[in-house]
């Protein structure tokens, strides 16, 4: 029976524009991960390229790689070695003209668990995705590890509550936040990048409040063309305190050890759960409620 104790890690690195020489960094930090403890390591979003979607580039299509695919085997082969759970964000290629911002997990005996579509795909200045990406059609999933049952939701799929509530309903006890979140190189002001970065962290530290559940956002650095990308991967316990944080421009294997005998501790002393009105929610169905 696997220990309620595991230690889990995020890679935060910034890209080069050669995927395999992206590949090769992830590896290693993989490893420097794995000779620390953890057990289940998490890559930032789309970690073998660059951020792309600053711009709609047709010629970015050529990053695109089935899932699984030749990277996934190349994951397979070093979490079958280190014993390790891997979480691994892919610019995936489904079919002729449709693409995918995909997660995909990897256990710890090399097995591919499958794989999470990101559902909220965004469209702003800077971060034209929904050029590239087609929505997730897979629904919400979690994925039962070697280590924990864990959850895996993409970026923008942060900002928006029912996600982390439908993944943890589902059995989640690990939510992790695969990133890729800056400030534009324009932004000058710091009162409007802390004001942002902060609600990037409160939004997600409160998922794991309402939720009872650890989260862990693994996000880049760098300045990539227009974005100035601004790391802070972090990863807090269930009630939405900060366990350990990165800072905003260092490449860092971030890790912490998670207790999962915590999560019944904190759902039996603030249980959001047990009193979820379900009856009252079908509402939320609707776009907006107008009269």
């Amino acid at each position: 029976m696997p220990s309620d104790t595991v230690t889990i890690a995020l890679v935060q690195t910034s890209a080069q524009r050669d995927p395999a020489e992206n590949l090769v960094k992830a590896c290693g930090k993989i490893r420097e991960a794995a000779s620390q403890g953890a057990r289940i390591i998490c890559l930032q979003e789309l970690f073998t390229t660059r951020y792309f979607c600053q711009t709609e580039d047709y010629d970015a299509f050529a990053y695109a790689e089935p899932i699984p695919g030749p990277s996934i085997l190349v994951l397979q082969e070093i979490a079958r070695e280190l014993e390790v759970v891997l979480v691994a964000s892919f610019f995936e290629a489904r079919a002729r003209g449709m693409f995918h911002n995909t997660s995909a997990v990897i256990d710890a005996d090399g097995t591919y668990l499958g794989k999470y579509r990101k559902m909220h795909i965004p469209d702003d200045p800077g971060f034209y995705e929904k050029f590239y990406f087609t929505s997730g059609d897979l629904g919400y999933k979690v994925f039962k590890t070697h280590y924990a049952t864990i959850g895996v939701l993409i970026c923008w799929d942060q900002w928006f509550p029912e996600a982390a509530r439908v993944t943890a309903l589902k059995g989640a006890e690990i939510l992790f936040f695969p990133t890729a979140i800056g400030w534009a190189t324009t932004e000058l002001s710091p009162e409007v990048r802390r004001t942002q970065q902060e609600a990037w962290k409160t939004i997600q530290m409160s998922h794991a409040i309402a939720n009872g559940v650890f989260v862990a956002a693994a996000n880049r650095v760098g300045i990539e063309d227009e974005l100035e990308f601004w790391g802070n991967s972090f990863i807090c316990d269930p009630f939405g305190q900060i366990m350990t944080e990165a800072s905003h421009h260092d490449e860092t294997v971030l890790l912490a050890v998670c207790d999962r005998s915590r999560i019944g501790y904190y759902r039996s002393h603030w249980p959001f759960l047990r009193d979820r009105r379900i009856e009252t929610y079908g509402e939320l169905q609707k776009r907006f409620l107008d009269e």
